[in-house]
């Protein structure tokens, strides 16, 4: 599928060769003894910048290899009073700030001070907010910098036979800080300093070396895990596929990233909280690469390996071929019914749906709204059966019993199939009728079962009605501008048969007849996706639709129905978004238990 300038189409990159022989610094990631750090502190007259509180000291110390290089101190005037409480607290007065440069000259100082440094601050999302926050009021560019967090960091290697707490006063002390933290700027980061040197002296010996592994570093990752970091290092710096294999190369995982090599990595050293990806790298003897021209065929190699494989450890993605159909059947009394596999027989479905419940739902929908059989009987044009109770109830135009005449059910079929087809209105109208006449009644529990059976079946109608739209188009090839270059795609039929990145100065028009000329064949099939699962034509859908992609060729028409259920789904989705955002008043997880004392 893959062509690039530089590689071998979807090359297969294992994880121990040459790279072992012979490792770049770039490969290893960046050593902590060589790097600079700026550890920074401030005092404000507040605890938000937003809100209008300033800062009135700006305190940094500069370090390498345990060597200090220099400090920088300065107190801020904030032009405004400081409350009486953080002056007791900081010591920093009114009348020591009089004199002192407004922030205006001070933050440029320090930003000067702290140039090409890695900055760090013990609970930095304050600290490095309020610098962020006044560097955008002055119109000023925030430098590209990586932020360490001493106490986040502390947290995660710091127990409570260590400390009581992760502040910094609690860390100075386990750490025998030379400088004690006061609440003064240039004293708490000397403290820091040391904070800094201590945790880096106890992450050594865990196998924590560089400032990659100190970003990802998780207490829940075990020393075993850690032992394996090796297995990424053959991999490029790349989008693509890994497989994480044992011993039998089984393969117990597939994955995708924009950069392999770092996300494998990640594994061994991140903060990486599920318990079974820690199971699974455990049993982990080998991990395999597969590099891909694009992130997009990164995404899809991923559904078809998985499907493939059916990895143990991937939750999603592993049984495309259990998805099920609403079929509106092809005969003398058209019906309904839920099917596990597209014909050729000219039927029309609607799908596919992950789960036989939520085709059941939608299924419900439209039997609420269309009087057709649900019998699954073969009937023939005279009937000549009793009726059942769905008809005895108003719900069937009845044709097993010959009271129904078939122009009449034509008609309703001819209905049924522009909905699902073309125009879900009818549904979406009578549905909602009746969910208003419930909710007058009170009766919001039944109101909420119709609620589900109609956002099911405006998801489902929307699903088909873009999938078609890709599916039935005999190709389209599209490029967008992406970090490597201009990224080629080539769909068929809604699947994903070549992708490449045009080199630099090649020609572009060339590059796209050859791609299409060495690109997958494929021959059309029934359904909403023939030759590629829903998911896989989903994800193309959403790159064909992100900005920046430009059209190159179209085969047949791309377009889906202007009256048709995608205007319909943002409605649903916020209600969603809202039921998702409550609490439900049995839910008390999350609130602390109260004791009473006995009586």
């Amino acid at each position: 599928m893959s062509r690039t300038g530089v590689a071998a189409p979807g090359r297969d990159v294992p994880a121990r060769s040459r790279w072992e022989e012979q490792r770049s610094f770039d490969e290893l990631g960046r050593p902590l003894r060589d790097l600079t750090f700026c550890v920074v502190d401030l005092e404000t007259t507040g605890g938000s910048a937003a809100a209008g509180s300033m800062i009135t000291e700006i305190g940094a110390v500069k370090v390498r290899g345990g060597e200090v290089l220099g400090e920088f101190q300065t107190l801020v005037d904030p032009q405004t009073e400081i409350p009486a409480f953080i002056a007791v607290l900081t010591g920093i007065t009114n009348h020591m700030v009089a004199d002192a440069p407004p922030i205006e000259s001070a933050l440029p100082a320090f930003l000067e001070f702290a140039a090409g440094c890695v900055l760090v601050a013990h609970n930095a999302p304050f600290d490095i907010g309020f610098l962020r926050h006044f560097a955008e009021l002055q119109g000023r560019p925030w430098p590209r910098v990586e932020v360490l967090d001493t106490a986040r960091l502390a947290r995660r290697v710091i127990t409570r036979d260590d400390a009581p707490n992760c502040k910094l006063s609690s860390l100075a002390r386990v750490f025998h800080s030379t400088t004690t933290p006061n609440h003064r700027a240039l004293s708490d980061a000397r403290a820091t300093v040391d904070v800094l040197h201590g945790l880096l002296e106890r992450l050594g010996p865990l196998g924590v070396h560089t400032l990659e592994e100190l970003q990802t570093f998780t207490s829940r990752v075990t020393p075993a895990q850690r032992r394996k970091r090796h297995l990424a290092e053959g991999l490029p710096h790349a989008p693509g596929v890994y497989l994480f294999r044992d011993e039998r190369e089984r393969v117990l995982y597939v994955g995708t990233s924009r950069d392999l090599r770092t996300r494998v990595r990640s594994y061994f050293t991140s903060s990486e909280t599920r318990s079974r990806m820690g199971e699974m790298v455990g049993l982990a003897d080998s991990v395999l690469g597969i590099e891909c021209a694009t992130p997009l065929e990164a995404e899809v190699r991923e559904l078809r390996l998985i499907a493939e494989h059916k990895p143990r450890y991937n939750r999603r993605s592993r049984f495309p071929e259990k998805a099920h159909f609403v079929k509106l059947t092809r005969e003398t009394w058209p019906r309904l019914s839920l099917v596990r596999r597209v014909l050729d027989d000219d039927a029309d479905y609607l799908g596919p749906f992950s789960s036989r419940k939520t085709a059941e739902k939608c299924l419900a929908a439209l039997h609420d709204t269309f009087p057709v059989r649900q019998c699954s009987e073969r009937l023939s044009r005279t009937g000549g059966r009793s009726p059942c109770v769905l008809a005895e109830m108003g719900r069937c135009l009845s044709p097993c019993d010959g009271s129904a005449d078939a122009a009449t059910y034509a008609a309703v079929v001819r209905q049924l199939r522009d909905t699902l087809l073309h125009r879900p209105d009818e549904v979406v109208e009578a549905i909602n009728a009746r969910m208003a006449s419930l909710a007058a009644d009170e009766r919001f529990e039944e109101a909420g079962v119709h609620r589900d059976r109609l956002a099911a079946f405006v998801r489902a109608a929307a699903r088909t009605q873009r999938l078609t739209a890709l599916t039935r188009c005999p190709e389209v090839v599209a490029a967008r501008r992406e970090d490597a270059g201009w990224a080629v795609h080539v769909v068929r039929h809604g699947r994903l048969v070549a992708a490449g990145v045009i080199p630099p100065g090649a020609d572009a028009h060339q590059f796209v007849r050859e791609l299409r000329a060495g690109a997958e064949t494929v021959r059309p099939a029934p359904g909403p996706v023939p030759v590629a699962t829903a998911e896989e034509t989903e994800k193309i859908l959403r790159w064909l639709e992100s900005p920046g992609v430009r059209l190159i060729e179209v085969d047949g028409e791309w377009s889906c129905p202007v009256a048709g259920a995608t205007r319909h789904l943002a409605v649903h989705d916020a209600v969603t978004e809202s039921r998702l955002s409550l609490v439900p008043f049995d839910d008390r997880r999350d609130l602390t238990p109260v004791h009473q004392p006995a009586r």
